[in-house]
């Protein structure tokens, strides 16, 4: 792999695909790429091989083998590492007992009981930002308080602590960002925070994810183990709140970046479920991808990869892909079906896919109610990426009314 391109790839702009997702689709589909940690490993950018190696349980999240590609500059490797203390580097039948588990609180029923509340907080946070004057920047107004009031709302953590929780994420989801020291003292500040917060639940149950995972005690052989809980609820409050704020910015400059999808969805509301989904299909910048280490060989794209392979999917790369989705370079708002892989598939596609849905529709519900005439007051070309996270952000999204 000499000579193998650093990975992730630079966007033109913002909202602009690396031009190698169309190329390597094209002309090399198993591509051999550089990591932050100078690590090599092999790059998936059409739907169906991401598809299959995202199905398929030899391909499985041990990135702390021996042989395995290190994704971040750091030695811990974040949430691709040990961060999350077990959870996310399960496979087979203990995996599937902590997500059936996980499940059986974690319910779409419980999401859609939040939903006035989702909707509640949303309008308050609007109404701030139309309070303080116009241009505000949509991120630090909406996109990131909303959906770290609503995990945490879900999991049961105080208010009073929930500004806490932006700088502990950005530090597991670092790549480049921060050193190790500042990370080892991130994650030991969240873990004693946890610790606490669990130790409460126990003595006081609320009506809440943690303490129902508590009151089930139950999971891998029969307990849910103090560690792997903690890892959980780590793992909830990360990527509960992470990637739905980033989300949410991109999303808005998406549809306000073009007038024409603005102006559809005032004059259709019932374009907003689909916008939505569109909107995560069409994500130029969603950060790294999903990484997957082979336990053996396998075969992909006609090519034979050895076990100890590590292998890069590029989700983004694939929603892009012509095969699968007619006129695939565009954005059209009313596209259906839309079996786009944002989420993932197969047994460790996301669980909060229905929370996150529920915040980026209302959000979006409200914006056009409260502030039918809202534009950008950047031009697209002027909109700056997160840098060194493995998610994809904006530092900012600046809109006038």
């Amino acid at each position: 792999m000499t000579g193998a391109p650093e990975y992730p790839f630079r966007n033109p702009t913002a909202l602009e695909p690396p031009p190698e997702w169309a190329e390597l689709r094209q002309g090399c589909p198993v591509a051999p790429i550089r990591l932050a940690s100078g690590d090599e490993a092999l790059l998936l950018t059409r739907y169906d091989d991401v598809k299959q190696v995202l199905s398929d349980p030899r391909f499985t999240r041990r990135l702390d083998a021996e042989d395995a590609a290190r994704v971040t500059a750091n030695e811990s490797g974040g949430v691709f590492g040990g961060a999350l203390t077990g959870a996310s580097t399960m496979t087979g039948e203990h995996h599937r007992a902590w997500r059936q588990l996980v499940g059986k609180a974690f319910t779409a029923k419980r999401v859609t009981a939040m939903r006035p509340r989702i909707q509640a907080m949303t309008e308050r946070l609007v109404a701030r930002m139309v309070e303080a004057g116009q241009p505000a920047d949509l991120v630090s107004f909406v996109g990131f308080p909303l959906p770290v009031w609503a995990i945490c709302d879900l999991l049961g953590v105080p208010g009073s602590d929930r500004d806490r929780f932006a700088y502990w994420s950005d530090t597991m989801l670092s790549m480049t960002r921060f050193t190790q020291e500042e990370i080892d003292a991130a994650q030991a500040e969240f873990d004693a925070y946890l610790v606490a917060l669990i130790e409460a639940k126990r003595a006081a149950p609320g009506d809440d994810l943690i303490s129902e995972l508590l009151s089930m005690v139950e999971g891998l052989d029969g307990r849910l183990t103090e560690r792997l809980l903690r890892g959980t609820a780590k793992g909830l409050l990360v990527a509960g709140h992470e990637t739905t704020a980033n989300m949410i910015g991109k999303m808005m400059s998406m549809l306000l970046a073009d007038r024409t999808r603005w102006e559809a969805l005032l004059a259709d509301r019932a374009l907003i479920r689909p916008a939505v989904e569109e909107s995560l299909r069409f994500d130029a910048n969603p950060g790294f991808g999903m990484p997957r280490y082979l336990s053996e060989e396998v075969e992909v794209a006609g090519e034979r990869l050895p076990g100890g392979t590590t292998v890069i999917c590029s989700m983004a790369a694939a929603n892009r892909d012509e095969r699968q989705f007619e006129r695939a370079a565009e954005m059209r708002l009313d596209r259906s079906p839309n079996p786009h892989l944002a989420f993932g598939v197969g047994p460790h596609s996301c669980l909060g896919q229905a929370l996150a849905r529920t915040e980026l529709q209302t959000v979006l519900k409200v914006l056009l109610d409260r502030l039918p005439t809202l534009e950008p007051a950047v031009p697209a070309t002027g909109l700056r990426r997160r840098e060194g996270l493995i998610v994809g952000g904006l530092e900012e999204v600046q809109v006038r009314w």
